[in-house]
This record gives structure tokens, C-alpha cells and sequence, in this order.
């Protein structure tokens, strides 16, 4: 089940909503969320549910063995590690490795059908999270098996993030205040996820589906940076407006979710971007991958080895194909030659490090979209060398409606330069009065109402991130 889908905004969120207004005891409320939690996992394939609930009680119990047995705590650290980076690698890397052995050595290995369980990365790095904090000592482990399951399974974060970390809510878990104003603005924060996803991300979407679908042949220059530029506000759209609807489903029950995105695209490195771009997934990679591995603190070389191993993971991590893995590695060359100087040169113009950055993410994309890297390449190839490729005119004209042309126009307005506008003095205060306005309630009951027709007459509703 997803947020932007009939049986969500009609059925089951009402529901869910209803139930935790009637009841106000806050344990029921978190056995209620837990069991909806459970449903909604459940609702697309019921047998993904049991690898969830294996990866609860096995956290659940390594946590209190690791407090109960303090001189052993290193041991069921490693015990964790283990089981969760196991349970992740048999179900999305399995193949994908014995792929890349079959392609090394002369020998044909074995393939297995294995269907990959929805969110399993995201759910599986929240359980890590908890493991390793604990160890850290940073809380104590959590007793109670219901509170331990709702933060690993709570539903709005539970397939698409964003990763939570169990410091960040402990004690929302157990004590938390959910006023009408909260509620309301959890509301507010989720129609402008949803209008994010279904009204921009999904028109978007058939643009760059259709074009990826031609023949290499058929696609000109202007076709390929017109599919480029439609997937990079495609993408962000999709997952941002997704990270909105999570925090404002967390808000409605009372729970504040940390930000996940902050305007991208008007960053002025690449170094910036990622200070911008999934930030719940990027500060996860920087506690418990880089500076275990020693950060920027063992010289300047092995922060770079650090940075090449985060990023080649950061690629994996999105999905098991050497396209990932390729994307990871091409954002932390980058880092590397702003870390060798090139980043002082930005500071010199935000406007040119904005260009630079807009053009190195946009090439990066092909990459995470393209289900090869030669397709990737003869892409970019057409990016770059543009003025060799046939004209196009006819086709595009077959592809661009008015209303995409409008929609792409309104994404790459809103995708920062508008709200960079309103952070100029005097603006702030329209800005100010707009917010929480009855003008701004009737706005949102108009994206609402706009979005359920469309999802009421189209079934085409693809999510780029369900599948990681």
C-alpha cells in the first residue's frame, strides 16, 4: 500500500485517524498504530510481513541481551551486524553477487527467485540504528517488544523512510502531545506531499518512461536532456513529497519526524547537495559508516578511501545493479576534487557552483535510471555531443502536452527558486501571512480534491523509492 493510492486516503487512514481520536490511553494508541503498522506492510504481499516480524524480535532480543550481558556486548554487536546485514543481502544482493562472480570467473553460479521485500533497506538501517546506539550507549534497550516493533514498522516511515533514528523518538514513543494544532499541521505537511507526488512526480514520470522505452536510435539531444532534466524533478518530487506525507502522517499522531529534504537543487556543490538530499540516509552513512571508519581524522588520503567506500555503498544501497553502484561512486569523486580544492572556487560565485552542481546531478540521474551502464553512457553521450543527433521536433511534440509543458515548469520553479525569493526581506511577511491562512486551507482543499480525481481516473501512480 501506498500513501497516494484510493484505498489509503479512503479506507485506511480514516480509519487509523479515527480510532487513535477515540482512544486516548497512549499504549493503546501505539497497540493501534502497531497493528495498522502490520496491515498496511502486510497489504501487498502478506509472506514480506514475517521477514519484518523476524527483524523485530531479533533486534528486540539482542538489545536486551546486549544490556544484560555488558562484557559481551561487542559479541551481540557483531551477532546484530550479522543478522540484519544478512537478512538484506540474501534478499536484495544475493544475485546481484552472483551475477558479478559469473562475470569474473568461467563459471555459470545458480540464480534464485527471490522477490524483494518492500522497504526492507529502509526498516533494516532504522534496526541498526537502534543496535548500535545501544551499544553506544546513548539509551537503555527498549523492554517493551510493542514499543520496539512500532518504531521499526510505524507505517508512515516504514517503506520509504525517512530512517528514524530510535534516539530521535524514545520518548515520543511513550509520552508525546498531539494537539489539534499538530494534527492540523501533519494534515497540511501531507496534501502538499501528495500534490508534490501525484500532480508533479507522476505527470512528469510518463515523460521520462516514454523516452527511456525508445529505441537508443529513435532518441535525439534534445530528447535526452529533456527526459534528464523531467527524471531529476521527478525523483525529487516523488521522494520529497513521499518524506512530506511521512512527516505529516508522524505529526497527526503525534510524532515529529526529523527533515528529510531541503531544497537540493539550489545547492552550489556537490558537497551541499548532500547536506540537502535525503539527509536522514546521508547523516546515517556519516555515524556508523564514516566516522567508524575513521572520517576525515587518519589524513587526507584515507579520507578519501573512506569517502570512495560511502559512496560506493550509498550507491548500493539504493539497489543491486552496478548502475547504483556507479551513481554512488561518480557523486564521491566529486566530494573528492571539491575536498582537493575545488570547493574553494565555488564559494567564489553561488551562481556558477549552482549551475555546476544542477549539471553533475543531472548526469548522475541517467545513471540511477538506466538499467545498464552502456544505456547510461550512450545517453549521456547524447547529452553531451547534442549537436550530432537528428532532430526531434515531431516526436516531442507527441510527448509534451500543454499541461506537461506547465507542470515541468511549475517543478522547476518550485524545486527552490521560489522559495529562495521569499526569503528576501519584505516577502517574508506574505510569506508569514500566507502560512496557516483560511486562503492557504481552501489552496490545500483544492490540491486535495484535485488530487483524488486523478488518482480516481488514472491508474498510472508509479514510486521510484517503494522498491528500495
Amino acid at each position: 500500500m501506498v500513501f497516494s493510492s484510493m484505498t489509503f486516503l479512503w479506507i485506511f487512514l480514516p480509519i487509523v485517524f479515527v480510532l487513535s481520536l477515540i482512544v486516548r490511553n497512549i499504549k493503546a494508541i501505539n497497540i493501534i498504530l502497531l497493528v495498522f503498522s502490520l496491515l498496511f506492510y502486510a497489504w501487498g504481499e502478506p509472506a514480506y510481513l514475517l521477514i519484518l516480524l523476524a527483524s523485530v524480535f531479533m533486534n528486540w532480543g539482542l538489545g536486551l541481551m546486549m544490556e544484560r550481558y555488558e562484557e559481551h556486548k561487542k559479541e551481540v554487536l557483531v551477532l546484530s551486524l550479522i543478522g540484519n546485514i544478512g537478512i538484506i543481502g540474501y534478499f536484495k544482493y544475493c544475485n546481484f553477487l552472483l551475477g558479478t562472480i559469473d562475470s569474473i570467473l568461467p563459471i555459470t553460479l545458480p540464480r534464485y527467485d527471490i522477490s524483494l521485500p518492500i522497504g526492507i533497506s529502509f526498516f533494516t538501517f532504522q534496526a541498526m540504528s537502534y543496535i548500535i546506539d545501544l551499544y553506544r550507549g546513548q539509551y537503555k534497550a527498549q523492554k517493551s517488544l510493542i514499543n520496539l516493533a512500532l518504531y521499526i514498522s510505524f507505517f508512515p516511515q516504514l517503506i520509504a523512510g525517512p530512517i528514524v533514528k530510535y534516539k530521535d523518538i524514545e520518548e515520543q514513543i511513550l509520552d508525546r502531545n498531539v494537539c489539534l494544532e499538530k494534527r492540523a499541521t501533519g494534515f497540511r505537511r501531507f496534501i502538499y506531499g501528495l500534490g508534490k507526488k501525484v500532480i508533479i512526480s507522476n505527470v512528469l514520470a510518463q515523460v521520462v518512461d516514454t523516452i527511456y522505452a525508445m529505441d537508443l536510435a529513435q532518441i535525439s539531444g534534445a530528447m535526452a536532456w529533456l527526459a534528464a532534466i523531467c527524471y531529476m524533478l521527478e525523483i525529487y518530487y516523488d521522494f520529497s513529497g513521499y518524506s512530506d506525507m511521512a512527516i505529516g502522517l508522524g505529526r497527526m499522531f503525534g510524532f515529529e519526524f526529523l527533515e528529510n529534504f531541503n531544497y537540493p537543487y539550489i545547492s552550489a556543490s556537490i558537497k551541499e547537495f548532500w547536506r540537502r538530499w535525503h539527509i536522514s540516509l546521508s547523516s546515517w552513512f556519516r555515524d556508523y559508516l564514516y566516522i567508524p571508519l575513521g572520517g576525515n581524522r587518519k589524513g587526507i588520503h584515507r579520507t578519501y578511501l573512506n569517502l570512495i567506500i560511502v559512496f560506493a555503498v550509498t550507491g548500493l544501497w539504493h539497489g543491486a545493479s552496478w548502475t547504483f553502484v556507479i551513481w554512488g561512486l561518480y557523486h564521491g569523486f566529486f566530494l573528492i576534487i571539491e575536498r582537493m580544492g575545488f570547493g574553494k572556487i565555488l564559494l567564489k560565485s553561488r551562481i556558477l557552483g549552482t549551475i555546476y552542481s544542477l549539471i553533475v546531478v543531472v548526469i548522475g540521474w541517467v545513471f540511477f535510471r538506466a538499467d545498464s551502464i552502456h544505456f547510461a553512457l550512450a545517453f549521456i553521450k547524447r547529452m553531451v555531443l547534442f549537436f550530432n543527433y537528428g532532430e526531434s521536433g515531431a516526436i516531442l511534440g507527441t510527448i509534451l502536452s500543454v499541461k506537461t509543458v506547465i507542470i515541468l515548469v511549475i517543478g522547476i520553479i518550485a524545486a527552490g527558486p521560489f522559495q529562495k525569493l521569499f526569503e528576501i526581506k519584505g516577502l517574508k511577511t506574505i510569506s508569514a501571512k500566507w502560512k496557516n491562512s483560511s486562503i492557504e486551507a481552501i489552496y490545500l482543499f483544492i490540491i486535495l480534491l484535485y488530487c483524488i480525481l486523478l488518482l480516481a481516473n488514472d491508474t498510472y501512480n508509479p514510486f521510484i523509492y517503494f522498491r528500495f
